[in-house]
């Protein structure tokens, strides 16, 4: 597309590049939390999988709604402590899988806590947090995020359990 005023072209179209999973993420196809989510198939559905790295400093993971690919900060990937990032592949593997069966991952109609995307994500992140050891105080610190206000946060604790 020719932008006449400005003298220059501009693709509007920027492609993404979108790598493998398994190229940079292994093992997980043997991960009990992982076979729960993707059964027999876990290991098929994360060969499949693509990942998109970003280099903002800000933001973590997610799931693209328009094919199901991972968005993963490079910044994160860098400064977060191993089983933080290990979590948060788990949780958003458990987005892939209702992106999959055609749920609407960013429901506007709730808040990010009460939401029917996030709450199954969470319970199911929480159970492999305690299994590989973290207190509930560490827990309870990894649901944090800087888009949860108090009042939130505390809702999230209690719906998970806490």
């Amino acid at each position: 597309m020719k932008e006449a005023k400005l003298g220059v072209e501009m693709e509007r179209a920027v492609p993404v590049a979108l790598l493998p999973f398994t190229d940079y993420f292994r093992g997980f196809d043997k991960v009990e939390a992982v076979k729960l989510i993707f059964g027999k198939d876990a290991g098929r559905v994360l060969k499949n999988l693509k990942v998109e790295f970003f280099s903002a400093k800000f933001g973590y993971m997610s799931v693209s709604d328009e094919d199901g690919h991972l968005l993963i900060s490079a910044h994160h990937l860098k400064n977060s402590e191993p089983r933080i990032i290990y979590l948060d592949i788990v949780h958003e593997l458990f987005h892939v899988k209702q992106f999959m069966e055609g749920k609407k991952l960013f429901p506007e109609e709730f808040e990010y806590v009460d939401s029917p995307i996030e709450v199954p994500a969470y319970k199911h992140t929480v159970k492999e947090a305690k299994r590989i050891g973290m207190t509930r105080d560490e827990i309870a610190d990894y649901l944090k995020v800087e888009w949860v206000n108090p009042e939130q946060h505390a809702r999230l604790l209690k719906t998970l359990g806490f």
